[in-house]
């Protein structure tokens, strides 16, 4: 009995391992991404909307966006793809949000693909870091982090500097 059971376990772990084996990994082992996003909050086609009012000053904002990313800083430069999910303010003291946002690339070898970013944007700091905790197509499963800093604040637009490390 003791036998059979010590075969069932062995078979199922090798039928998990070929289940999700090659396709839970992402085809990219590693990868660095650059880009700018310009984050629109007025004129005539913005790209970040507020929709919710926090109770107490900033605390609570929440801000949709659907924000271009750029190759250079120029909003004028091509496209590489958008910036898409929100972002709360999420402190009642310093100017610090909660960012959760698919990084949507639609040119390069990587158009198609996604990484999904989550994580503390300390507005204050001059560079700040955010988890990459996911992906799809060529970064699926992905893993790394997000370095981003302000290039400029034309209150209340906004370009950043990503530096996007996928494992």
């Amino acid at each position: 009995m003791a036998s059979c059971c010590k075969l069932y376990s062995a078979l199922l772990a090798v039928a998990v391992v070929l289940a999700v084996g090659p396709a839970a990994r992402p085809v990219s082992a590693a990868a660095h991404l650059h880009f700018y996003m310009h984050d629109v909050l007025t004129g005539s086609a913005p790209t970040a909307v507020q929709v919710v009012n926090g109770p107490r000053g900033h605390m609570g904002d929440t801000i949709v966006i659907d924000d271009v990313l750029t190759a250079t800083s120029s909003r004028s430069s091509s496209m590489v793809g958008r910036a898409q999910g929100h972002y709360i303010w999420a402190s009642t003291g310093n100017p610090e949000l909660l960012v959760t946002m698919n990084v949507v690339l639609t040119s390069s070898p990587y158009a198609g693909s996604s990484v999904t970013v989550v994580g503390r944007d300390d507005i204050g700091a001059p560079v700040r870091e955010l988890s990459v905790v996911g992906g799809t197509g060529q970064f699926r499963m992905a893993r790394g982090y997000v370095l981003w800093k302000t290039v400029s604040l034309d209150h209340p637009n906004a370009v950043l500097e990503l530096d996007v490390y996928v494992m």
